[in-house]
């Protein structure tokens, strides 16, 4: 699901005009993917690209886009996923909004392992970061500080009767509605945004005291409650002419408890390909991963992967003897040679798991 989301924002790259800007332009695309949470994937989106009155045609531009998709496994998906620049960057605000009708595997938290338990759940969620440039002067890369915000309503349809959700004991394992918020930091020196061949990007973030409660059977519990500090930084490194070395590092950790699904996790499209999304959920989550992107011939190209994680919980912050690794490749083809946007082929390899991925732009 955060791959199609993702997705939906490279896509909306496609909208943007090749030759003279416009103030405002509407284009319906295509929206295909494959994921192992959802299998084949199929909908539409529409994009809409447009600059504020205050800035010039030649300023970065803003878009929106909305996308349906359906899914082989019956899952039904609406994103409107947006990124607005005002004031000539000084301003930025992106985020999310949607509504999923989804079915996951749950496969127990921290270290509490159980076999797949198929569940289902019905869920809006909103997310907004507002920014605004500090730091002007910087000599390279922009940094901007601002608020973030977060509301999801996890409303659990369907349980295994004989499984460890079905019992309770699940933080959030039978429903919850999570809202709060906090601050965040961000920094972008990439050379281009799609496929960068040097620079870096960092985005940190402070959740403070974030809430939820639970709904449905899980309406008594206790309210539930918890701080959260992440910190997701890139960096891209030219090998020659025709590589690039791309490394990713991923940390969160949770002071408090959270409910089940907003827990730190490793496994999906992006981090730790090859292991279903969740695959393995615990308060801290830490991440080292590394991909070597080349070109193999005109717009066709190829990466390799690798990837190791840890995690961690209130009695050991992280659990470095009990890693979790995953490698892999992947073919790229790239559809805008301009903005360099490659549609996304990649088959990792975990521990008694695999996984395909096939969509837009790079895991990261």
């Amino acid at each position: 699901m955060l791959t199609a989301a993702n997705l939906l924002v490279s896509l909306s790259l496609l909208a943007m005009p090749d030759s003279v800007p416009k103030r405002f332009s509407l284009l319906p695309l295509p929206l295909i993917y494959y994921t192992p949470e959802t299998r084949l994937a199929y909908g539409i989106a529409a994009t809409a690209t447009f600059r504020c009155r205050r800035d010039s045609l030649d300023s970065r531009p803003s878009q929106v886009t909305l996308g349906i998709a359906h899914t082989q496994n019956n899952q039904l998906l609406f994103y409107l996923p947006f990124q607005v620049f005002y004031d000539h960057d000084r301003y930025y605000i992106n985020g999310e909004a949607g509504y999923y009708r989804y079915n996951y595997f749950f496969y127990g938290a921290g270290q509490r392992e159980v076999p797949e338990e198929l569940y289902g759940v019905n869920f809006p969620r909103i997310r907004v970061n507002a920014f605004r440039r500090v730091a002007p002067r910087l000599k390279q890369g922009k940094l901007y500080a601002g608020l973030r915000y977060q509301y999801e309503d996890y409303h659990v349809t369907d349980v295994n009767p004989d499984g460890l959700l079905a019992t309770g004991t699940v933080p959030g394992g039978l429903g919850s509605r999570l809202s709060g918020g906090g601050l965040g930091l961000f920094f972008d020196s990439r050379d281009r945004v799609f496929f960068p061949t040097k620079g870096m990007i960092a985005d940190l973030t402070f959740l403070y005291r974030n809430r939820a409660v639970g709904t449905g059977r899980n309406a008594t519990a206790e309210p539930l409650a918890f701080d959260r500090y992440v910190a997701d930084v890139s960096s891209y490194h030219e090998l020659g002419r025709w590589a690039v070395l791309a490394i990713n590092y991923f940390a969160s950790f949770t002071s408090g408890t959270s409910p089940f699904n907003a827990m730190s996790l490793l496994g999906s499209g992006r981090r730790l390909r090859g292991y279903y999304e969740g695959r393995f959920r615990d308060q801290n989550a830490a991440l080292l991963q590394t991909e070597v992107r080349f070109d193999l011939y005109k717009r066709f190209g190829a990466v390799v992967f690798g990837a190791v994680g840890i995690l961690g919980d209130s009695r050991q912050l992280l659990r470095p003897n009990d890693p979790k690794g995953a490698y892999g490749a992947g073919l790229r083809f790239t559809i805008n040679r301009r903005d360099h946007v490659n549609i996304r082929l990649d088959y990792g390899l975990g521990n008694q798991s695999s996984g395909l991925y096939l969509t837009i732009g790079e895991a990261f």
